[in-house]
C-alpha cells in the first residue's frame, strides 16, 4: 500500500509540472438496470446453505461528484452513491437458521470516496486519472420463512459495514470537433481467491449553449463483480454479479 501511494503522489507531481490543472467541478445524477445473478453459499459446521439470486432487473439511482484543483500534490476528489439489490431464494441450513424455498433480499448501499491524481489532462483530447477507491458498503440481508431454534416461520435480517480499498484508473477521450466524449474507468483490487472490481464504460454529450454551467447527458455500461471464497475459514462464499445499462444527467462548472 505505501509503494502504491509514493507511486500516486510522484505521479501527481509529474503531471502538475507538465500541465498546470485548472478547478473544475462535475457532478451527475442517474439510474443503473441492473441484473443481478450468482449465489451466496454457507457450509461451516455442516452447513448446506444455498441462496440464489433472481435474473430480474432492478432499477436504482446513482449520484457522483467530481472536484478538481490546482493545488499540487493534494489529490483530487471524486465521490459517488450507489444501490444494488438482489432477489432470490433459499434452501439448506445456514450459520443462524434454516430455510426450505424462503424468499430473501440482499441490498448495498456504497458510498465510493476517491482521491486521485490526473496524469493526463485533456493532453491530446486524453484524460487519464489514477488513485484510490475506498468503498463503504453497507449490506442488509434478509430472509423470510427462515426457521431459528425456538421461533418458527419468521424473518431473519443482519446487517455491516465494511470498508474495501481499491486502486483506480479513468480513462477519457474527447473527439476532436465535437461534444462527445468516451470514457471508461475500473475500480479493482484481488487477494487469495477474493476479487472486487467495479467497471463502467459510457458515452457522453454536452450542451455547451450555457456560459460557465454545461449540461450533459451520459448513457452507458457497468458491470461490479464480487467474489468472496475465503475457503481456509469455511466460511460464507459469494459469488455476484451486477450488470446493466445506466443513464443520467450531467453538469460542468
Amino acid at each position: 500500500m505505501r509503494k502504491i501511494l509514493t507511486a500516486l503522489t510522484c505521479a501527481g507531481l509529474m503531471a502538475t509540472v507538465a500541465s498546470a490543472d485548472v478547478a473544475r467541478v462535475e457532478m451527475g445524477v442517474g439510474a443503473w438496470a441492473q441484473t443481478p445473478s450468482g449465489k451466496i453459499s454457507y457450509t461451516e459446521n455442516g452447513g448446506t446453505g444455498s441462496d440464489i439470486s433472481k435474473e430480474s432487473k432492478e432499477t436504482q439511482p446513482y449520484v457522483w461528484a467530481l472536484l478538481k484543483h490546482p493545488v499540487p500534490v493534494v489529490p483530487n476528489l471524486r465521490l459517488e452513491y450507489t444501490s444494488i439489490e438482489s432477489t432470490g431464494a433459499a434452501t439448506g441450513t445456514f450459520k443462524e437458521f434454516t430455510v426450505s424455498g424462503g424468499k430473501t433480499s440482499l441490498k448495498m448501499t456504497q458510498f465510493d470516496v476517491i482521491p486521485y491524481y490526473n496524469i493526463l489532462d485533456n493532453t491530446a483530447w486524453i484524460t487519464l486519472d489514477l488513485g484510490l477507491d475506498f468503498k463503504v458498503t453497507e449490506l442488509k440481508y434478509e430472509a423470510n420463512g427462515v426457521v431459528i431454534p425456538g421461533v418458527i416461520d419468521t424473518t431473519y435480517s443482519d446487517s455491516t459495514t465494511v470498508v474495501i480499498p481499491l486502486v483506480y484508473v479513468r480513462g477519457r477521450v474527447e473527439i476532436p470537433s465535437t461534444n462527445i466524449g468516451i470514457e471508461a474507468d475500473v475500480k479493482y483490487v484481488s487477494y487469495n481467491s477474493n476479487t472486487i472490481y467495479d467497471a463502467r464504460a459510457k458515452v457522453d454529450y454536452t450542451l455547451d449553449f450555457i456560459p460557465v454551467i454545461q449540461p450533459a447527458i451520459e448513457v452507458g455500461y457497468r458491470i461490479q463483480k464480487i467474489k468472496l471464497d475465503d475457503s481456509s475459514a469455511g466460511d460464507a462464499k459469494v459469488d455476484l454479479d451486477f450488470s446493466g445499462i445506466y443513464a443520467g444527467l450531467m453538469l460542468r462548472f
